[in-house]
């Protein structure tokens, strides 16, 4: 297949962002809006809320977990070294080499989620690989509605699904981004409202089935709409550039990273903030109906969530770019009101005041959303940002499989969700309190780089590397 010099910035990437866009729907869409289920879950199966609360846990934990990503392609015995965004030295672990380039790639392993996920996409490619993500969605939703237990319900949601979710999204990302350069922060913007739209319309929407056809009638309904991930994986195009830089494996990347204190920390923040974060989508319907809530009403004020997500989304994206100075300033800012957000859901009792509270909750959450994923070039340049962000999800995921069960935990103890809510929102200001750790943090003079800066200032000198750990042929 012909190489091109360039990303196109449009034709058939368009088609991309559409998938893209109805996969981050039928991913993270269905994700926040389980939680209409939990009460029928709680009593079909009479079971206390800590052990339901698992199935969104594992959900969650396994699509995170199983998002892991590395390069795995070769690395050149010569590289190129320069300064860093916070003045590290790029020497022989090739600090923010290879740059935007590499976040280009489509069908090379780094676009692939996890090791099962990368030697499927190595060998086909990520369009098969996202499509069979789709089947296993769907079938995990199709068993659950057989379940006569919560362990089939862990396995089958939990498990199944949550590896479908997992080989779906990643690759589907770092395709678009093959196809942008100039564009890419747009279109990767326009692919992600998808998640704020879907988490508007699919809390109803479940809600409404759960009341026609009960809840295992209403998964099958939703395994049907997962089954169009399939259509989504195959609008997915490889595309070949003339420039595909080489990074270094994964060896030599995750060696660097663990020995680099500003990404530790950075991880540590990130998982206490996952812990608290999914809270309200798992058990805010739940504390409604304990405040005599009927559960239409309460199912809506998710979609109202999911309307301030989106709202935040974009209004985030646009200070990130305008506001001068690290991005961790901003994603401590909405961090800290997040979990403000979260420790006043217990205070109020008006409905007034829930909905309030709730748009507060789902504008500053879905602000938090793209500069968390901003600030990881800025600390470990672009060259690594697969295995980075692929290390942070892994990780990550121990709050988000712990953090539902926790509360679910709290609620069985304490008999309401008032200590739920607040140890959510601890959570989240503990994370706030590790961000203000960040190298330059209170450096307002600080110059904020962007990606291709960090490319293009790492043309200085050429550092020939020992040719251990190479992976060479």
């Amino acid at each position: 297949m012909a190489r091109r010099s360039e990303p196109p910035d449009g034709g058939w990437g368009w088609m991309v962002v559409l998938s893209a866009f109805f996969q981050s729907a039928l991913v993270f869409g269905v994700l926040r809006s389980f939680g209409v289920f939990f009460v029928e879950f709680v009593a079909a199966f009479e079971e206390q809320a800590a052990r339901v609360s698992w199935i969104a846990s594992i959900g969650i934990a396994v699509q995170q977990f199983g998002s892991e990503s590395c390069p795995l392609v070769r690395r050149p015995a010569t590289l190129r070294r320069g300064e860093g965004m916070w003045g590290q030295q790029r020497g022989s672990w090739g600090w923010g080499d290879a740059g935007e380039g590499h976040l280009r790639s489509c069908r090379t392993p780094s676009s692939s989620p996890g090791p099962v996920g990368s030697a499927l996409s190595t060998k086909f490619g990520p369009r098969p690989v996202v499509m069979a993500g789709g089947i296993l969605a769907a079938l995990g939703m199709l068993l659950a509605s057989f379940a006569t237990s919560l362990t089939h319900l862990y396995l089958s949601i939990g498990l199944l699904s949550g590896s479908g979710w997992a080989l779906t999204f990643t690759p589907t990302l770092a395709c678009l981004s093959r196809y942008f350069s100039r564009r890419r922060s747009l279109a990767t913007g326009l692919a992600l409202t998808g998640v704020g739209l879907s988490s508007f319309a699919f809390a109803p929407l479940f809600q409404w089935l759960l009341s026609h056809y009960a809840w295992r009638g209403a998964l099958l309904l939703v395994s049907a709409l997962s089954l169009h991930l399939v259509a989504c994986g195959a609008l997915l195009r490889p595309l070949f550039l003339t420039e595909d830089p080489a990074v270094g494996g994964p060896g030599a990347q995750l060696a660097s990273l663990l020995r680099h204190g500003p990404f530790l920390r950075y991880t540590v923040a990130l998982t206490l903030i996952n812990t608290g974060f999914f809270i309200p989508y798992v058990h805010l319907v739940a504390h409604l109906q304990d405040l005599n809530w009927d559960p239409l009403p309460a199912a809506f004020l998710l979609s109202v969530a999911a309307i301030s997500d989106l709202v935040g989304r974009v209004a985030s994206g646009w200070l990130g770019d305008a506001v001068p100075g690290p991005v961790a300033r901003l994603l401590m800012l909405w961090t800290t009101l997040t979990g403000v957000s979260l420790a006043l859901f217990p205070v109020a009792q008006a409905p007034t005041a829930l909905v309030a509270l709730t748009v507060a909750y789902g504008f500053t959450s879905g602000a938090l959303t793209p500069v968390a994923f901003s600030v990881l070039p800025e600390l470990v340049g672009t060259g690594r940002i697969y295995c980075g962000l692929g290390l942070l999800q892994m990780v990550e995921s121990i709050g988000g499989l712990l953090g539902a069960p926790l509360s679910g935990y709290l609620r069985d103890v304490t008999g309401n969700y008032t200590a739920s809510f607040v140890v959510a929102g601890v959570f989240l200001l503990a994370g706030s309190g590790v961000l203000i750790t960040l190298p330059h943090f209170f450096c307002f003079s600080a110059p904020t780089l962007k990606p291709q800066d960090l490319v293009t200032e790492a043309l200085d000198t050429k550092v020939t590397l020992p040719k251990e750990g190479l992976g060479e042929d």
